[in-house]
């Protein structure tokens, strides 16, 4: 698992998760993986999926298989993006499809938070989207991390510290991450 989280404060945003691999009760950290980076680039976006180890890998060739990368402008054009990818993850990846019963759709099987210009999102398993006014974190330690952000968002100033501060209360306290952490920052677009 991993954690990720994501910060709008002032004219930036900012988006971070570890860099902890794990594989069943085996802890793999950075110093150990060299390709440990959980952030992906599309376009004008940062991405961190949160789900199985494959997931950078997989949304990392997908996007790049695309003649231009996509605008993860606003909730309604990201749920169309993973409408799309839904079809090729099954196809071409070999996404595993688990009906639950209480599910009405069938799941992405992962969860992403977003950050760019126009904000910060999250998209769940189930594809539905939601735009943040201030942060969130998915993956392990997600409630810690929420706490620390919450507790220091009016004192500190820029989006970077607060996900800071939110990483590092993850990793303190939850056995699903780890340091080192990385976090991109990205200045929004006015409006």
């Amino acid at each position: 698992m991993s954690i990720a989280v994501v910060v709008k404060k002032g004219q930036y945003v900012a988006i971070g998760s570890d860099t902890l691999t794990r594989l069943g009760s085996t802890r793999e950290t950075a110093d150990y993986v060299e390709n440990h980076s959980k952030i992906l680039r599309v376009g004008t976006s940062y991405i961190v999926p949160v789900g199985p180890a494959s997931s950078n890998l997989v949304l990392s060739s997908y996007f790049s298989s695309l003649r231009k990368s996509p605008v993860l402008n606003n909730p309604k054009s990201i749920f169309e993006e993973a409408r799309k990818m839904q079809r090729v993850l099954k196809d071409k990846y070999f996404l595993r499809v688990f009906d639950d019963d209480d599910d009405e759709f069938e799941s992405l099987r992962l969860d992403c938070l977003i950050a760019n210009p126009w904000g910060i999102f999250g998209l769940y398993r189930l594809r539905s989207v939601h735009s943040y006014t201030k942060f969130y974190a998915f993956g392990s330690g997600y409630k810690f991390a929420l706490g620390a952000m919450r507790s220091v968002y009016n004192r500190l100033q820029s989006a970077e510290q607060i996900a800071r501060e939110g990483l590092a209360a993850a990793t303190e306290f939850d056995d699903g991450c780890a340091p080192p952490v990385e976090i991109k920052k990205v200045k929004l677009r006015k409006r």
